[in-house]
């Protein structure tokens, strides 16, 4: 039995079938996830992401940043430190911080493996277009909480999962890289399992506050 890498539930029924993969939704947390053997090995899961071309100098992608961090900035208190968990091949989120004032440090399995920057804590970490690619959300929350220090910022931005109408025609599913789909019920799910204030800033970014 197959369980939900979320919550470790076995409430895993029919979301969605498409002629690439099949999809489940946990009938406790909501997670709506790609059952394992769809999912790609290290090597093609990197060949996909070499196809980005992430530039901190260009602007429309400094703009689609700037949704979630713009109003972080705007709350942070001075001398704040961070992390940018998965910032991919060309770290932007790290070079607007520094314009803001705030240090940050980077780290993505593929491009910044630095371990280092994952031995200490942070006031605030950012995860933009991340943890729907990440096969088990449990234990990478769980170790973003021990890295964030008592009062800190945890940054997720992900498109959010539409109804099971709307989601054979949604463009998102189509990314094979991405296996595990939020809805807000999910968010709710997880500031209740950590004890986070959950923050809803756009349509499709989360600020969940540490106490």
């Amino acid at each position: 039995m197959s369980l939900c890498p979320l919550c470790e539930c076995d409430a895993l029924s029919h979301f969605h079938q498409d002629k690439k993969r099949a999809y489940l939704r946990c009938d406790n947390c909501h997670l709506v996830v790609v059952p394992k053997h769809y999912l790609l090995c290290d090597e093609q899961e990197k060949n996909t992401y070499d196809q980005h071309r992430n530039d901190p100098q260009d602007m429309r992608y400094r703009e689609f940043l700037g949704r979630a961090v713009n109003p972080l900035f705007s709350q942070l208190p001075l001398g704040a430190e961070g992390l940018d968990f998965g910032c991919g091949s060309g770290p932007t989120i790290s070079v607007m911080a520094a314009e803001a004032g705030f240090a940050m440090k980077n780290y993505d399995l593929y491009y910044y493996n630095v371990p280092q920057n994952l031995a200490r804590t942070y006031d605030f970490i950012t995860m933009t277009e991340v943890i729907e690619h990440i096969a088990e959300p449990k234990s990478l929350l769980m170790r973003l909480e021990r890295l964030l220090n008592p009062g800190g910022v945890l940054v997720v931005m992900t498109k959010l999962v539409e109804k099971e109408m709307e989601f054979g025609q949604w463009y998102y599913k189509g990314d094979p890289t991405h296996i595990c789909f939020y809805s807000m019920e999910t968010f709710d799910w997880i500031a209740k399992q950590f004890s986070w204030r959950l923050e809803c800033v756009d349509s499709d970014v989360v600020f969940f506050h540490k106490h």
